[in-house]
């Protein structure tokens, strides 16, 4: 009876399949759109001119003064480009300031005395005003080697020291195992009394920027300060605590957390010629970390998608649906913007069938991700070959970003570049605009504006 039911399913999917993959006419129709789509991306480069304007306000982190100097800004580009229902929404954001002392210092040491670390404050942390951090560390690479320590790093500095995976492919992957000791990391070593963290950057590159990130606490534990340190400065401190294990460190910082501060989420459309009500949204979150200017992270996000619009209006196409590019704020020290875009799409007039985020950077296009039902999911990958002329390679089963992941929709996707190189460059001074190829950003906005195109017109 199974081996019967599996083989009535299989018919039916295939005759599924069949009806759904488009005829040789609309093929040849979707190529010749794609073709110029990706040519018009590639000559005029103007999402990148448009990345750059938005980047010249520097770091963007939630809250700040670049951050809304930069949204208005792209409100206002947003309108010179003849977009419509270009819309502020309202957010109220974390407002965490990082101050400016950042010191960290080997203050007892027969070799390294006074030897400054290359450091920043975790987001979020505590500052050490009216607290005097000084002590010794204790370096661990897990969390069960410092469960096995317990007691024993009571009044010690804890020191996470697990680098990144290189053998892994997936610096995504790598990444993913790696970030823990960051955002964790205070939490389990202030339960057993440390009073301070210091954090490995997670980064690919052996250089010694720190790459930042947010660090979590809980009320019921004592925060303690967080800070991370640049990949040079990680690797002599391991190497100096194991020549003298009584080495001491002082760290000083004055990062503070002001009250919530408005701020904005910020969407344009194309209105969809034949069903308006039914919306493709595509997302990139407008903060950043400060340092650096986050070009990749995720300026690089936000104009995939406002290029995508801008490409499909110049090429004078003419969507059956609404696409929408929106802006989204407060991902990299909260949610905020995806929590108030989430339930702005809980009771708006829209029906988002399809939500895309773009927050991998700005590398070469390699594949899309895509969390859909399986028939939906086989119509998308159907489309493959008209996304090969944007050197899209690949279509999976995967997920989208924490920006839409609020949105009710029957399918959530991830833009997928190459990013061998992106943790180089991540939550770090080195992620600047030249650090974005022009050419890759364009064809990754292409690809995009294919996709999005091709459900405006079949539907999902």
């Amino acid at each position: 009876m199974n081996t019967l039911k599996s083989i009535l399913l299989f018919i039916i999917f295939t005759n599924y399949a069949f009806s759904q993959s488009l005829d040789n006419s609309k093929i040849e129709k979707y190529s010749i759109i794609a073709d110029k789509i990706v040519k018009y991306a590639l000559e005029n480069e103007e999402g990148y001119k448009l990345l750059e304007g938005f980047c010249q306000f520097g770091p963007r982190l939630s809250g700040s003064e670049n951050s809304l100097k930069s949204i208005f800004w792209a409100e206002k580009k947003m309108k010179e480009l003849g977009f419509e229902n270009v819309t502020l929404q309202p957010v109220m954001v974390p407002h965490w300031v990082r101050g400016n002392i950042e010191k960290c210092i080997i203050s007892k040491s027969k070799f390294y005395k006074n030897r400054k670390l290359n450091v920043g404050a975790l987001g979020g942390s505590v500052s050490t005003i009216g607290k005097n951090i000084e002590a010794e560390i204790i370096e661990v690479k897990s969390f069960d080697e410092l469960n096995k320590l317990g007691e024993k790093v009571k009044g010690k500095i804890v020191f996470y020291n697990r680098p990144m995976e290189k053998g892994l492919v997936n610096t995504m992957d790598a990444y993913g195992r790696a970030v823990d000791q960051r955002s964790m990391g205070a939490i389990n070593a202030a339960k057993y009394g440390a009073i301070a963290v210091i954090v490995r950057s997670v980064t690919t590159k052996e250089d010694n920027s720190p790459h930042l990130g947010s660090v979590n606490y809980l009320d019921e534990i004592p925060k303690i300060p967080a800070i991370v340190i640049g990949i040079k400065d990680a690797n002599l401190l391991s190497e100096a605590i194991k020549k003298e294990p009584d080495l001491k460190v002082k760290i000083e910082l004055n990062c503070k957390t002001l009250p919530d501060i408005l701020s904005y989420n910020l969407f344009c459309d194309i209105v969809g010629t034949e069903y308006p009500d039914e919306v493709i949204l595509l997302v990139g979150h407008s903060d950043s970390w400060d340092a650096g200017v986050g070009a990749h992270d995720d300026a690089a996000g936000c104009f995939h998608a406002l290029e995508a619009l801008n490409i499909i209006k110049s090429l004078n196409l003419k969507p059956k649906r609404t696409i929408r590019c929106a802006f989204i704020i407060n991902e990299e020290n909260g949610i905020r913007g995806a929590l108030a875009y989430g339930k702005y799409s809980d009771t708006c007039k829209y029906k988002h069938i399809c939500a895309l985020e773009s927050d991998r950077g700005g590398g070469s296009p390699l594949g899309f991700y895509a969390t859909a039902d399986s028939l939906k999911f086989l119509k998308i990958s159907s489309w493959l070959p008209i996304l090969q002329k944007a050197n899209i390679e690949w279509i999976r089963h995967g997920g989208g970003g924490v920006d839409i992941s609020k949105v009710k929709t029957d399918v959530t996707m991830g833009f997928a570049p190459d990013i061998l190189k992106y943790f180089d460059f991540h939550h770090s001074a080195n992620d600047v605009i030249s650090a974005v190829h022009p050419r890759e950003f364009e064809l990754g906005a292409a690809a995009i504006a294919i996709l999005s195109y091709l459900i405006s017109e079949e539907g999902l």
